[in-house]
C-alpha cells in the first residue's frame, strides 16, 4: 500500500479501492428533499474523519438499499458484526488498497448478517461514530465537494444488481478506548 500525502494524492488515486483510517469522527443521516421539502431516498450514513492530512475525509454508508425497493426486493442492509480487540492502533492515513474481500476473513463464516431497519442501522452506526476514537474504513474512492469513499458493502451480486466485482468490498472498524475493544461491520444486500 502507498502511504497518503494529502489531499492532492487522494485526488491523484487511481485505484479501485481505498483504505482510511482516522479520527476526530462525526457522522450525521444523509439529507435529501424533494421540490416539496419532503425528504426521499435517505439511504447513507455519512461519516466525516480527520486521516491526518489537514483535510476531512468522508465515508458514506449505505443504510437501506434503493435499487432493491424500486425491484420489490427486500430493501434492509444486512449488518455482520465481528468483535475483536486491539493491541496497537492502526496509523491515520490515505492508502491505496489493492484487494479487500470478506469471504478471504477467517472468521467470516461464523458472521450472521442480520437485516436491519434503516433507523435502527443509522443509529447503531451514529453511535459507533460518538464513542470511536478511531475509524478505518474500505471503500471505492469519490470526489464531490468533499472527497470520500463509498461502496462500503459487499461487492458480490445481490437481488437488484446482477454483476459482482470480486476484492473490492468494503467495510468499517471501529475502535474504541474502552477495554481496547474494536468492532468490524459489514454490510451485504439481499442475495448476497
Amino acid at each position: 500500500m502507498k502511504r497518503g500525502r494529502g489531499l492532492q494524492l487522494f485526488r491523484d488515486l487511481h485505484t479501485p479501492l481505498v483504505h482510511l483510517v482516522g479520527d476526530h469522527l462525526k457522522g450525521r443521516v444523509e439529507t435529501r428533499a424533494d421540490r416539496l421539502g419532503r425528504n426521499r431516498e435517505l439511504d447513507h450514513v455519512w461519516i466525516s474523519m480527520d486521516p491526518g492530512l489537514s483535510v476531512r475525509v468522508m465515508v458514506s454508508v449505505n443504510t437501506f438499499s434503493i435499487r432493491n425497493a424500486a425491484a420489490g426486493f427486500d430493501p434492509r442492509v444486512r449488518l455482520g458484526l465481528m468483535r475483536g480487540t486491539w493491541d496497537r492502533l492502526p496509523e491515520r492515513g490515505i492508502n491505496e488498497c489493492h484487494r479487500f474481500s470478506y469471504e478471504e476473513i477467517p472468521e467470516i463464516g461464523s458472521v450472521d448478517f442480520l437485516p436491519m431497519e434503516r433507523v435502527f442501522l443509522e443509529s447503531m452506526i451514529l453511535d459507533r461514530v460518538h464513542q470511536a476514537i478511531l475509524l478505518e474504513a474500505w471503500g471505492t474512492p469519490y470526489h464531490r465537494e468533499i472527497s470520500g469513499i463509498h461502496q462500503i458493502h459487499s461487492r458480490r451480486g445481490s437481488c437488484a444488481v446482477s454483476e459482482s466485482i470480486e476484492g473490492r468490498d468494503g467495510a468499517l472498524r471501529f475502535y474504541f478506548r474502552e477495554e481496547q475493544r474494536m468492532e468490524t461491520l459489514l454490510f451485504k444486500f439481499c442475495g448476497q
